[in-house]
């Protein structure tokens, strides 16, 4: 025995003709949807009162601030604000605006005679109705707002758009007025307190000077004037540094003159430090040895020329070196007298600067009070300047914080509601849930609907798919236009046996009505048509039906010989079709409830298989009791119905597990009651067939009557049987 498999569910995979089948099948919803959802909206469309609309456009700017900075005129606007429109808005619907127009066009007295029977409305109750009534948009790039109110009076509609922007323009200018008002008086305050501390600081001012002695043209000046003003520090700052640059000079050279010998001092010194008398020595000096070295050649060293001249050159020698030594002497005492200037200059300024600090710091107190009481005054003037600049601004009309340019009219057709938009709408609309709910109940219902779902499910062939609407071909007879199904039913059927053989079908299903008697009875037919011996059996013991079809009683049959009371002979009824019998259920004991697994009924089936060419079982619902299992257990083959959209596929997946379980011989499925108006896909399955076999005229077929081809024969495949 086979394990039982476990269902898995096929993965979904549509195609548009998929979601077009859908479409057609439940096209019945989605008309029935579509012509309530339309006629609904057609008829709410002309129910609904009829609405004027009137539009006035105010332009609005920001407010400044409340009081202005005192360098920032008044007329100064404050920076972007992204939430000016959507403030601006929220004020027009505030009570601080709504409140004047209910006041000003008595809306509580008029509303409550037009809608509430006479009775006067709240003001909350007018101001919820009339926020309704009116909507605002901003015109796109400007500073206009568009003031729109809908009304059933087209008259009292361009009325309350006009009142509201009245009333928000009042509102505007009033509060403004407020906020200046209230600024100014704060102004003035703040003025009477600035005027006593002047007077309370000039007061301390003024005895400051007295007490410090400070004199008319020091008291005058903005600070302590100092020993040197600016420019006369300067100079002497100037002298400093030259005397520096200067005295540095002297000294670097002096102390390079003190680093040579004797006789490279005479050298440098004329030049270092020019001096006449030196140069007049050295110039003689120089004279005199020119003198000795000429006579030197014409007479000797003692001569007495010669002395006299050497005598003359040593006397200039020491003359030179004391001139030197003085020049020296002078040249340090220049530069010690230079360091003493420069000391005392700058010892002088310090000594000056030490007084004015002095002074500085005596007359501060005196300075401070005085310029504290200059910033007052200061303070003061811009103070009384600002006062009457804003008294001044709020005398002038203001127009530019909120001003109407177009005023509402009354209008001339109503817009709402826009019956056209509203129609077509509910059409669209009618038509998309239509649809919706088609899919959904689609998506709910997990029924069997195409061939592929079966052969993805159950893993197995189908066999047959059989039209909506199918008599019995008992009735119709073998020119039925319905047979053709069956006769592909009975060839697919023959063609999947595994061995000629097997010829004791059972049919089943999963639960009641599903088609399987019908199914049993016109395949069966279909048999005998053929000429073949058949013989059906019914063998829904709890509820038969078969022996209703055919007209015969059902006090004789199946059960009568699984209790040994009858024979076969006795049982087996014929019926109006060539080679059909029949055999009925028989009356069923109640203590008799598991005769169909019985040895009597294996020797039974055993004993019809050497009779009959094909014996067809008709069994109860394999779900609802345990006959159909153990029919399936004891026949060759097992051929299962499914109707069409009917039970869930999971229902009929655990029939087919069952019949595998008992180790029955599954050969395929049967599609039942299937609509071929609705699915393309099903008519190519099977109504192709009749279309191509009874399209002929009758010429046609008298002509293969002649030519010995049977009517009921299939074009191209021999009858066995």
């Amino acid at each position: 025995m086979e394990p039982v498999k476990n269902f898995t569910p096929p993965e979904a995979r549509l195609h548009f003709l998929d979601y077009w089948r859908v479409i057609r099948i439940r096209k019945a919803i989605i008309i029935t949807v579509f012509l309530i959802t339309a006629i609904i909206a057609t008829a709410v469309t002309f129910i609904l009162p009829e609405s004027y609309a009137s539009t006035c456009r105010i332009k609005v700017e920001s407010d400044g601030l409340d009081i202005p900075g005192m360098t920032t005129p008044s007329t100064a606007m404050s920076g972007y604000d992204p939430y000016f429109i959507q403030t601006t808005f929220e004020i027009m619907q505030s009570q601080l605006v709504l409140s004047n127009v209910i006041r000003d066009m008595n809306l509580n007295e008029v509303w409550g005679k037009k809608y509430y029977y006479g009775t006067p409305l709240k003001d909350s109750e007018t101001m919820a109705i009339l926020k309704g009534r009116m909507s605002l948009a901003p015109v796109r790039n400007t500073k206009l707002i568009a003031i729109t109110v809908y009304s059933d009076d087209r008259d009292e509609a361009a009325k309350i758009a006009n009142a509201i922007a009245v009333a928000y323009t009042n509102y505007r200018l009033e509060s403004r007025q407020q906020m200046v008002k209230k600024g100014v008086d704060v102004l003035k305050v703040q003025y009477q307190l600035e005027e006593q501390q002047i007077q309370t600081n000039q007061d301390r001012v003024d005895q400051l000077r007295r007490d410090l002695g400070i004199s008319e043209q020091m008291a005058n000046s903005p600070g302590p004037t100092g020993t040197y003003d600016a420019i006369a520090l300067q100079r002497i700052h100037e002298q400093l540094l030259e005397g520096e640059r200067y005295y540095k000079e002297k000294l670097d050279l002096l102390n390079e003159l003190k680093s040579l010998d004797q006789n490279k001092l005479r050298d440098v010194l004329p030049r270092a430090n020019p001096d006449a008398a030196l140069s007049s020595l050295l110039d003689q000096l120089h004279e005199a040895q020119r003198s000795k070295a000429a006579k030197i050649v014409d007479y000797s060293l003692s001569n007495s020329v010669v002395i006299r001249i050497q005598t003359q050159i040593d006397t200039l020698d020491q003359q030179i070196d004391d001139c030197v030594v003085g020049i020296m002497t002078s040249l340090a005492s220049q530069v010690h007298s230079m360091k003493a200037s420069l000391d005392a200059l700058a010892q002088k300024v310090e000594d000056a600067k030490a007084k004015d600090m002095l002074e500085a710091a005596n007359f501060q107190p005196y300075y401070d009070a005085k310029r504290q009481l200059e910033n007052q005054r200061d303070m003061h003037r811009l103070l009384y300047a600002k006062i009457k600049q804003e008294e001044l601004d709020s005398a002038i009309p203001k127009t530019s914080m909120a001003q109407i340019t177009d005023t509402a009219e009354p209008g001339k057709s109503p817009v709402k509601p826009n019956k056209t938009v509203n129609i077509v709408l509910g059409l669209v609309f009618g038509l998309i849930m239509g649809i919706g709910l088609a899919f959904f109940i689609e998506y709910l219902d997990t029924s069997v609907k195409t061939i592929d779902d079966v052969e993805r499910t159950f893993q197995a062939p189908v066999l047959g798919v059989i039209p909506q609407n199918i008599g019995y071909l008992l009735e119709e007879g073998s020119e039925s236009k319905h047979a053709e199904a069956y006769r592909v039913l009975r060839t697919n059927l023959l063609f999947s046996r595994k061995d000629e053989k097997l010829n004791t079908i059972v049919v089943v299903s999963a639960g009641a009505g599903e088609g399987k008697s019908t199914t049993t009875i016109n395949l069966a037919t279909v048999f005998a048509q053929a000429g073949n011996r058949v013989l059906i059996v019914d063998s829904d013991l709890r509820r038969p039906t078969l022996h209703k079809l055919f007209k015969v009683a059902n006090n004789l049959g199946l059960t009568n010989y699984l209790l040994k009371q009858n024979t076969l002979a006795e049982i087996v009824q014929t019926t109006t079709v060539a080679n059909l019998d029949f055999m009925a259920s028989g009356k069923l004991p109640n203590s008799s409830m598991g005769i169909l697994g019985s040895a009597q009924m294996k020797k039974m089936i055993s004993e019809l298989k050497q009779r009959y060419d094909f014996i067809l079982f008709d069994s109860p619902p394999i779900l609802g009791v345990s006959d159909a299992s153990i029919l399936a257990s004891e026949v060759d083959l097992v051929m299962q119905v499914i109707q069409y959209r009917r039970y869930p596929q999971p229902m009929t997946v655990r029939a087919k597990q069952m019949i595998e379980k008992v180790g029955g011989n599954f050969v395929g499925i049967v599609l039942n009651n299937i609509n071929m108006s609705q699915d393309e896909g099903y008519y190519y399955y099977s109504g192709y067939y009749h279309d191509y076999y009874y399209s002929r005229n009758p010429a046609e077929q008298m002509a293969e009557v002649k030519a010995g081809v049977p009517a009921n024969s299939e074009p191209g495949i021999k009858q066995k049987y």
